[in-house]
């Protein structure tokens, strides 16, 4: 592994760790991720916003500010709108596929390791409520932008790293179409 390759994990390490821990404070904004304006209308800071259309998931900052954040979502008749909210956040999280992706993947293993390179999860997921829907990192970094997933919105590990620090449990999720 080259030496800025591994200094970044690293530092992402860190940055998620610490985030964790409640050890970090406010992060800067990362490259991908941009400060917007953001008409929140009664949202409450913190409130994560998921717009499936222009494939952004939007962190509200309140002040008429946002993070926004490209990230895949659902396919054509997967992808979900309604209200939840985050039930945990986890590093390396295993992944055991859903019934409906072993319906279409029925050699697919039961559970997948993570940090395994076949683990869709990336570095880093928070679970919601009401399904098994995730926002999860992803090792398609190609797939961001596009709508490819069963339901779960991915996000570039370095932004999932980013937001899992930025929210708690009970976070408020909105998706929009």
């Amino acid at each position: 592994m080259r030496p800025i390759a591994v200094i970044m994990r690293l530092l992402l390490l860190v940055a998620v760790c610490g985030g964790l821990l409640g050890l970090a404070t406010a992060a800067p904004v990362l490259a991908g991720a941009e400060r917007v304006a953001f008409a929140a209308q009664g949202l409450a800071p913190g409130t994560i916003v998921i717009r499936n259309s222009e494939r952004r998931l939007y962190l509200v900052l309140g002040e008429g500010q946002a993070l926004a954040y490209p990230v895949a979502v659902g396919k054509k008749g997967k992808a979900w709108t309604g209200r939840t909210y985050v039930t945990g956040r986890y590093l390396r999280p295993a992944w055991i596929p859903p019934a409906v992706v072993k319906r279409d993947f029925p050699d697919m293993p039961d559970r997948i390791e993570g940090g395994a390179p076949n683990n869709p999860m990336g570095v880093a997921a928070m679970t919601l409520a009401g399904g098994e829907f995730a926002i999860h990192g992803t090792n398609r970094p190609g797939s961001i932008g596009r709508p490819v997933s069963y339901g779960c919105i991915r996000m570039h590990n370095e932004h999932i790293a980013d937001l899992i620090q930025r929210v708690r449990e009970n976070t408020p999720v909105i998706a929009l179409p």
